[in-house]
């Protein structure tokens, strides 16, 4: 069904289906064989890094909604992954509710936080509205260091091991699944998202927010909206890292993490939920890879094993320049060209 001068629809199932052809079948085949092979081949520093990019991913992808889809710059994802990692672990751990209530409780006060905070939206756009996302993140880190008696102040605060259907959530093995589950759940609801009335308005928001206003669509719920939505992506990827790493602490959620997820959607491409976790697991692997080489290299070059965090950070400046110069739209836009050219080979287009 798919041919060099396009794909072809007979009924509106089948223009609505999420993959259209049976080659994007296959690849899809191919992909879930391979996250479900992927715990018993990797080694456990390995599995801790997928684990990572896993809950990134979610966070990621939370952040795209807002930016890559609604045009609502923020850099405040720091702040709002400690709104969901705090919320759930004292909700678990001082109120006794059982994980997944905590976690559900998490998505809600993180998606009102950053409703609140995705007031200014109303009145601020590019730049100025950076800035005041930012506050946001000094804010929330400000009220969870001083608000003592909530969150323990400076104070680290310890979070056991959840249990799921009897199971005890330990090690990194166990934690893949659920995550993988997590993951899975968040992408395909993003994806629906944009095949809805609301996702379509959001879109239009981002592409000219005057022109959809005229159209009929309500731009201060819409952008409202968006950041809620976002934020709950967010807050579900902070209760997880919460439960995870089994410790919340402040240090956690600086704002070299709201930097990071910018990062991630950037690399991975905007406006793309597949592009979300292209740029997070590319941009967990680049550093775990550079820490492996030069621990491997530490006895012939010795002093290349105290170099490790300075070229991380190299590292991830240079990408991010690399892709902004070379490949504004991604790792999303590169993997289309490889699919495009596999598809009308040996044809030119």
């Amino acid at each position: 069904m798919a041919t060099a001068t396009g794909v072809y629809h007979r009924g509106y199932a089948s223009e609505l289906a999420l993959r259209h052809t049976r080659a994007e079948y296959a690849r899809l085949a191919l992909l879930l064989a391979g996250l479900l092979a992927l715990p018993f081949v990797l080694s456990p520093f390995w599995m801790t890094v997928a684990c990572q990019a896993g809950i990134a991913a979610i966070g990621a992808i939370g952040l795209n909604i807002l930016t890559g889809y609604t045009g609502q710059i923020s850099l405040g994802q720091g702040g709002f992954l400690a709104v969901g990692a705090y919320t759930s672990a004292i909700l678990v751990e001082r109120v006794g509710l059982p994980t997944p209530v905590g976690i559900v409780a998490a998505i809600l006060v993180t998606a009102l936080a950053g409703a609140f905070f995705g007031l200014p939206a109303l009145r601020l756009k590019g730049l100025y509205l950076a800035i005041a996302t930012l506050a946001s993140q000094f804010i929330i880190l400000w009220l969870v260091r001083n608000w003592t008696a909530v969150t323990g102040g400076n104070d680290a605060l310890g979070v056991g091991s959840p249990v799921l259907l009897g199971f005890e959530l330990g090690g990194n093995f166990r934690w893949y699944w659920v995550i993988l589950a997590f993951g899975t759940i968040a992408a395909l609801g993003a994806a629906n998202l944009f095949r809805t009335g609301l996702g379509r308005a959001f879109v239009a928001i981002r592409d000219q927010d005057v022109a959809a206003e005229a159209a009929g669509v309500d731009v201060v719920r819409y952008k409202i909206l968006a950041f809620a939505i976002s934020s709950g992506f967010v807050g579900l990827a902070g209760a997880l890292t919460a439960h995870y790493t089994g410790i919340v602490t402040w240090e956690r959620f600086t704002f070299d993490v709201s930097v990071l997820y910018v990062a991630m959607i950037i690399v991975g491409g905007l406006g793309s939920v597949a592009g979300s976790i292209y740029g997070a697991v590319f941009l967990f692997i680049l550093p775990a890879g550079i820490q492996r080489l030069g621990m491997g290299l530490r006895d012939a070059v010795p002093q290349l094993g105290r170099e490790i965090p300075a070229l991380q950070l190299a590292a991830f400046g240079l990408v991010i320049m690399l892709f902004l110069i070379f490949e504004p739209r991604g790792l999303a836009r590169m993997w289309q060209r490889v699919k495009d050219y596999v598809r009308l080979w040996p044809f030119r287009y």
